[in-house]
């Protein structure tokens, strides 16, 4: 087992230079020449790429647990020194549950590619599947007239005949009583009657774990089932030589220590599993748009019922089995349900649609028609457990460095028990009262046993105390407050390590539209023709022919949807943000949104594509015309246009009037609008495709457009972002904006946002767009990366370019992304952060926190609450081992040179607890605060031991050895307890040194909080868990001391000593912040010892080499 590197205590051994060139991309040659980079900024990508190197033989050494494998998962595991394996690895991944699932899985998608093949076989007419029967007629049930059975077989055999001849879509539509255009009705009666008959959209889980498996699981522990046996003889041994009314003390004095360990360990454990369990249900919890009424309504996946109609766009998840109603270029990735990653393309030939797909590419409009159990993803997903077991980077040097205390301390117990054992045996151990407790031929036997007993028990509590158990699990304890807490602060995390990722994040690359955004779009400002329409309602200028065209482009080239109440109340506009604003525009420019749509009909459409942004429809009008309406990036579309519609409605040849229009669209972004031009050309209805097959692949023809308008939408900075950014400029974070829009309206948005300081700063490379980005080399691309700020007109692939470049160059890249496209990119990137309002379900599976109310202030959030998560596992690691190393030495002198130890088995399991449960609750709950702001990123490889920590810890320690071991041997003098009798007066000094103690333990723990500050006590009284296990501590205390003696081995104090007690603890609040201002040097202490080892390394590589040689 190797110990020499990242679990905590040493960092990483540094690779050769040749190594670290090869990991960076950096050639030989160029390395040499040093091209692209001056010495500084190449020695610092050097280092910086010294931190993404693992250790090999450190099967601690993980920096990522994101991607990482099972033989690496199973590797630190193994190595771990562990004493209650349930507990300890209960919130890891279970390696061997996820073969048990993936075998689920496996059955299950051979189920439905079982059925895909025969169906496709039918298709293709090589033979009929015969069932034996033919389809039997629809049984009605309750009030519809289909029963469930028969939906779930048609869609599970996806049963066409079945389909045809329960009347195809329409009929269906009549059996389950619905509208395929309108949707169900809303009515809370009507939606309890149709989960009463088909089910509601949910599928049963799994239990979470009892309380009671929580206390078996506590029990587990190696050290407290020897602690319970133990307890079990000398409570015997005891009844037998003393008796049972005082003999059963020690026994059972033991027992209810551990007892009262299991329990409040079970207690903090359980409390944990419920905080995961919420946020499960959360993640869970997916929110869709759906038609009821007539109106697009957002509700929960889990009041999908069967009859709805819900609208498919790229990026969503089908929420349920259904059929299709229509679409366009609809195609669905079906691999979660069989496994293959081929892309399925569904039209009225194959209209079965199977829940827990995700949209590849098109629109549609879909019937449910089976929810929940009823479904192939239900049964998959009731049939998994979906256990969050994961390891975080953090949690497994942890682990190391628990494991290599352990080790320290299992040691030192068994020194402890040799010394123990040998100075009883030899008759050197004596009584309270001076009397020898072994005398070799004249003890009992019984009466030696129980000595041995009490010795034994001693060295095990000695290992409770020693082994950390609890350290590995204070990142849990610290990730489920902070998650909880993020929600809170509008941050759902998917993926736990990625909490703690985020304090170490570099940079941050961030979209710009509902982010940096308030994305809330309006149009204010239009062009038509050549005249420009500032109040961008004014239809008075625009000619009837103008009018017209531009609404029924905006009518029908559209993913949203207008709804006019019947009431007369307010027009509803729902769809994307720039759909909203356009329609809402074209609304008030007198569009008919229904009127439109229903007297032309649409032929073929080509969705909005994030890669040529823009989308197009081809209808055909009342007339038997064709006209092809195209709606996107407005200097992309104007590339296109070869005329424009001018104030008279006639088309005008646009070749000497480009460079207006270029004008209007500069002049647009230059005022921060997003601009976006509609267009549209006429088309013969001969030349479109008239059989189903072949328009599928007609590609809408996109030259010789006609310009209709350039709209300029308005979407203002968020409230406080550009104090955002300031914050995590000042952070050492720098933000970056990645967008698809114009350069010119990134620049403008990005100098309004902070994101740019100057206009000076606004040009290339630090402003550039994607296709110049792309065009680079991947070794130019590393090369700028890092000087990238703004990045406009760029693709997802760009966004993925920019992300892998940084990483290249040792960045820790936070990237966040809405669309589907980004997935990519999010899966990439450290931290994928995706949008909970805007972002689809296939970026928000691909990510590993979402940001809930779409801010970029939410996002600054995160990287608080990641840096206060490390920073609260290091105060808590400070705190213990300072308890760790003044308990072991203590012990350790005491029984080596009296052959006593003055801190008995159950004052023993007290400190634990206090050290180990009640200190992980009380500092790894700590609220963040704007401190950690004012340092820079995290190092993944930083050791977990800083210098101050380690400048405290010692103070501390050294101090509580030096005050209790004087008392141990000084302390009958010191208290003046001479005239007492032997035993009262050694039973006083050792009660001493136990209350000096703990309080020593309950003052540091305020020290604990701010181990870089002087004053600790800021914000401790907004802190009222800490407050309250404090207050808890001490009062326990009081009545450990005060009233349970015979449990102890304590006995009564009097206030003078009490008053003493709280002296000695107090000593260190001072003693704290003097030692604070000692300097200490920035290299880290651990590079101290790991350079010897470095040397000792190459110098075994050499010396293999050149054996081999």
């Amino acid at each position: 087992m190797s110990f020499n590197s990242s679990n905590g205590l040493l960092s990483t051994s540094a690779p050769t230079m040749s190594e670290r060139d090869l990991e960076s991309g950096i050639t030989s040659d160029a390395a040499a020449a040093g091209k692209g980079f001056d010495d500084e900024e190449k020695k610092k990508m050097v280092d910086e790429e010294d931190d993404d190197v693992e250790d090999e033989t450190d099967p601690f050494d993980i920096a990522q647990t994101k991607n990482a494998s099972h033989n690496t998962l199973r590797r630190w595991r193994q190595a771990a020194l562990v004493l209650n394996a349930s507990r300890r690895f209960r919130y890891t991944l279970d390696l061997k549950k996820e073969e048990e699932k993936e075998q689920r899985r496996r059955t299950i998608r051979a189920h439905a590619q079982v059925i895909r093949a025969a169906l496709l076989f039918k298709l293709a007419g090589e033979r009929q599947m015969v069932s034996g029967s033919s389809v039997a007629p629809p049984t009605p049930s309750g009030d519809f007239d289909i029963a469930v059975e028969q939906l779930s077989t048609m869609n599970r055999d996806h049963n066409v005949e079945a389909l045809q001849q329960y009347g195809g879509v329409r009929g269906l539509e009549r059996m389950l009583k619905t509208n395929l255009e309108t949707g169900v009705s809303p009515d809370e009666a009507d939606m309890l009657n149709r989960k009463n008959v088909f089910g509601a959209n949910t599928y049963p889980r799994r239990k979470g774990r009892s309380f009671l498996r929580f206390l078996w699981e506590a029990w587990q522990d190696l050290t407290l089932i020897i602690l319970t046996v133990a307890a079990v003889l000398s409570l015997a041994l005891g009844i037998k030589t003393e008796g049972i009314k005082e003999g059963w003390y020690d026994g059972a004095s033991i027992y209810i220590a551990v007892i009262l360990v299991i329990v409040v360990t079970a207690v903090s454990d359980y409390r944990q599993s419920l905080q995961f369990q919420n946020l499960n249900d959360e993640k869970r919890n997916i929110q869709l748009e759906v038609m009821r009424g007539g109106r697009a309504v957002k509700t929960s996946i889990f009041d999908i019922v069967v009859g709805d109609i819900i609208p498919l766009r790229i990026g969503d998840q089908v929420p349920a089995d259904g059929v299709l109603i229509s679409g366009h270029s609809l195609a669905l990735d079906e691999s979660s349900m069989t496994g293959e990653s081929k892309i399925v393309h569904k039209d009225q030939k194959s209209p079965f649609l199977m829940s827990g797909c995700k949209v590849a590419d098109g629109v549609g409009t879909m019937l449910v028609t089976g929810v929940g159990i009823n479904t192939e993803w239900g049964l998959l997903m009731a049939s998994i457990s979906e256990d969050t077991g994961e390891e975080t980077p953090l949690q497994v040097r942890l682990n190391g460095v628990a494991t290599f205390i352990g080790i320290v301390g299992l040691a030192v117990a068994v020194l402890v028990l040799v010394v123990l054992l040998a100075r009883f045996f030899t008759g050197h151990t004596k009584d309270a009262d001076g009397s020898v407790q072994f005398v070799k031929g004249h003890t009992k036997f019984s009466t030696a046993l129980d000595g041995v007993v009490k010795i034994i028990t001693i060295a095990v509590t000695i290992v409770v105390v020693a082994v950390p158990e609890g350290l590995p699990l204070a990142v849990t304890l610290t990730l489920a407050y902070s998650m909880r807490k993020m929600m809170a602060d509008k941050a759902l995390v998917r993926r736990l390590s990625a909490c703690e990722t985020m304090g170490s994040a570099t940079t941050i690359c961030s979209d710009k539209t509902g982010t940096l955004t308030l994305n809330e779009m309006t149009v204010v400002d239009a062009c038509v023709g050549k005249n420009r329409i500032n109040t961008a309602s004014d239809s008075s200028e625009l000619h009837t022919e103008a009018r017209s065209l531009l609404c029924e482009g905006v009518a029908q080239n559209t993913t949203g949807n207008v709804f006019v109440p019947k009431t007369g109340e307010a027009v509803e506009v729902t769809g994307s943000p720039t759909e909203k604003a356009i329609l809402s525009w074209a609304v008030k420019l007198g569009m008919k949104f229904d009127a439109i749509r229903s007297e032309s009909k649409v032929l073929h459409v080509f969705p909005f594509n994030s890669e040529k942004k823009r989308g197009g429809v081809a209808v055909k009008t009342t007339d038997n015309s064709v006209h092809v309406h195209w709606k996107g990036a407005a200097e992309i579309v104007l590339a296109s246009c070869s005329g424009y519609l001018d104030s008279n409605g006639c088309v005008q040849s646009i070749d000497n009037d480009k460079e207006y229009f270029r004008g209007a669209i500069d002049d647009m972004a230059a005022h921060s609008l997003r601009c976006v031009a509609i267009a549209y050309r006429s088309y013969e209805l001969e030349k479109v495709p008239t059989d189903d097959e072949a328009l599928a692949k007609w590609v809408l023809p996109e030259d010789s457009l006609v310009l209709l308008a350039i709209v300029g939408i308005k979407d203002p900075c968020r409230p406080g972002v550009k104090d955002a950014v300031r914050i995590c400029t000042s952070a050492g974070v720098k933000v970056r904006m990645v967008t698809g829009d114009n350069i010119q309206t990134a620049r403008a948005i990005a100098l309004e946002c902070g994101i740019l300081g100057s206009t000076a700063e606004a040009s290339e490379p630090n402003v550039i767009e994607g296709k110049v980005f792309r065009a680079y080399s991947e070794k130019e691309r590393e090369q700028i990366a890092h000087r990238i700020t703004v990045m406009g007109r760029s693709s997802p692939n760009d966004k993925l370019l920019l992300v892998q470049a940084l990483r290249k160059r040792g960045e820790v890249v936070a990237v966040t992304g809405d669309g589907t496209n980004d997935a990519p990119a999010l899966h990439e990137a450290d931290i994928g952060l995706s949008m909970g309002i805007q972002g689809t379900e296939v970026a928000k599976e691909s990510s590993d926190i979402i940001i809930l109310d779409d801010n970029f202030a939410s996002v600054v959030k995160v990287v608080r609450w990641g840096r206060s998560v490390y920073a609260n596992i290091q105060k808590f690691i400070q705190f213990q081992l300072t308890v760790n190393v003044a308990a072991l030495v203590i012990n350790v002198v005491a029984a080596i040179s009296s052959g006593d130890v003055p801190l008995n088995a159950v004052q023993l399991l007290w400190v634990n607890l206090i050290m180990d449960t009640l200190g992980a609750l009380a500092l790894a709950t700590e609220p963040p605060t704007d401190h950690l702001m004012h340092r820079t990123p995290v190092g993944r490889r930083e050791p977990l031991i800083t210098n101050i920590m380690w400048r405290n810890l010692l103070i501390q320690a050294s101090y509580q050895v030096v005050v209790l071991l004087v008392l141990n041997f000084s302390g009958i003098s010191i208290l003046r307890l001479e005239h007492d009798t032997k035993e009262h007066a050694t039973d006083v000094k050792n009660t001493m040194i136990f209350n000096a103690f703990v309080l020593c333990q309950i003052f540091n723990e305020f020290n604990a909080r701010k181990p870089d500050e002087i004053n600790v006590f800021d914000g401790v009284t907004k802190n009222n868990l800490f407050m309250g296990i404090v207050g808890f501590t001490f009062i326990l205390q009081i009545i450990l001391i005060e009233f349970t003696g015979k449990f102890t081995k304590t006995v009564r104090l009097s206030w003078k000593l009490w008053l003493v007690s709280l002296a000695i603890g107090f000593v260190s609040w001072p003693l704290a912040a003097v030692g604070k201002l000692i300097p200490v040097p920035e290299t880290p202490a651990s590079e101290y010892f790991i350079r010897p080892l470095r040397k000792l390394r190459n110098r075994g590589r050499s010396s293999s080499s050149s054996q081999d040689n």
